[in-house]
């Protein structure tokens, strides 16, 4: 069984053609309506669990999400695929985790 990670990675090479997946980062934050990179209040001790689902309820159908983070958010893709988001994921790094969440 393959983990999100590799399931996403084959999705964006389906999907992009050539675009690398730093590239296609890029192009995620550059689309989103808002991007909230939590690793700041990780990195504080703190937890951005509320901040992201307030940045979730200000999306409008078909717009997007951003969240960058220090690992894959993986409970975050079922609380909000219940709220009607589907996401795609990319690591960068392996403390850089982007994923675009887009509301249905």
């Amino acid at each position: 069984m393959k983990c999100m990670h590799e399931q996403s990675i084959e999705a964006l090479d389906d999907e992009e053609g050539e675009k690398t997946v730093a590239e296609q980062a890029v192009t995620w934050k550059a689309e989103a309506d808002t991007v909230l990179d939590v690793r700041p209040d990780l990195e504080s001790g703190g937890e951005p669990f509320v901040r992201i689902m307030e940045a979730a309820a200000t999306i409008q159908h078909g717009r997007i999400l951003v969240i960058i983070a220090p690992f894959e958010p993986v409970p975050l893709y079922d609380v909000l695929a219940s709220r009607g988001f589907s996401h795609k994921t990319a690591m960068i790094a392996a403390d850089e985790w982007v994923v675009r969440f887009v509301l249905a």
